[in-house]
């Protein structure tokens, strides 16, 4: 139910992530995993995946675990995409699983963000691994968080 969920937060609010095909895989506390298969919307010129559908499927597997802890956490934070970078080491075709597994250095940071009651920036990444187990991309994103004033 819970994929269900979010694969329709998706089409709802993120449609472009929906019709290029990123889906959850799974998500806990630890870790989030994003799965994308190259398909005529997400391919470019070169018969692989456009960078922007991978950093879309890439940026997913930091965001929705953010989110998640927002939510558990009770507390009121907004959450801004500061910056990004990005690195290709192969082509993408195929089914890519995009994950980020810094569930613990989120958690400290929402720690650090309700104890000192001051804007906190955190950096992530993700990288997409295809069904040979090869990374093809590297994505790297800075995220800003603070509790919002009532």
């Amino acid at each position: 139910m819970k994929f269900l969920k979010y694969n329709l937060f998706l089409l709802r609010k993120l449609p472009a992530a929906y019709f290029c095909g990123a889906r959850m895989r799974s998500l806990d506390s630890d870790q989030c995993e994003i799965k994308i298969t190259l398909n005529w919307f997400n391919k470019n010129p070169f018969k692989s995946m456009f960078w922007a559908a991978q950093g879309m499927a890439a940026e997913l597997t930091t965001g929705l675990m953010i989110t998640d802890k927002i939510k558990k956490s009770g507390y009121d934070i907004s959450m801004l995409l500061i910056s990004n970078s990005s690195n290709y080491f192969k082509k993408a075709t195929g089914t890519i699983i995009f994950n980020c597994s810094q569930g613990n250095k989120i958690d400290d940071m929402i720690e650090k963000l309700i104890n000192l009651k001051t804007p906190q920036k955190i950096v992530l990444s993700s990288t997409g691994i295809n069904r040979q187990n090869v990374a093809v991309s590297k994505f790297t994103f800075e995220w800003s968080l603070k509790i919002r004033e009532k």
